[in-house]
């Protein structure tokens, strides 16, 4: 009995780690010389706690581009779609990525490979 419940605290009081966002989809389209993101995302938001709270545009060097704030929980509205428009990206850059970030987990593992029309 004292073992069962060592093991049940134990797991009480380990830490919640959740899924990390995932980006599902971007679409990229180019107007004059910048561009417009829309990038679906999905994760399992709980509330103000557990949430994604913005999306990156990275080059292949790992220089940053562009961030999308987001500025609250998206708990029933999975998955989600966001937009940042006017993007500069410097010549030459012909694919980039996008990876999203969440208050527990951070920037999550997933980096979507987009390629730049």
């Amino acid at each position: 009995m004292f073992k069962r419940a060592l093991l049940i605290a134990a797991f009480a009081t380990a830490p919640a780690y959740a899924d990390p966002a995932r980006i599902n989809s971007v679409i990229v389209t180019k107007s004059g010389g910048l561009y417009n993101f829309d990038v679906t995302v999905s994760h399992p938001d709980t509330g103000w706690e557990h949430h994604v709270d913005a999306w990156r545009i990275k080059d292949e060097e790992g220089n940053l581009l562009g961030t999308r704030s987001l500025a609250h929980p998206h708990v029933d509205e999975q998955p989600f779609t966001r937009s940042l428009s006017g993007v500069e990206i410097p010549e030459g850059v012909e694919v980039v990525f996008i990876d999203a970030h969440d208050t527990l987990s951070g920037w999550g593992p997933d980096l979507k490979r987009v390629s730049l029309p």
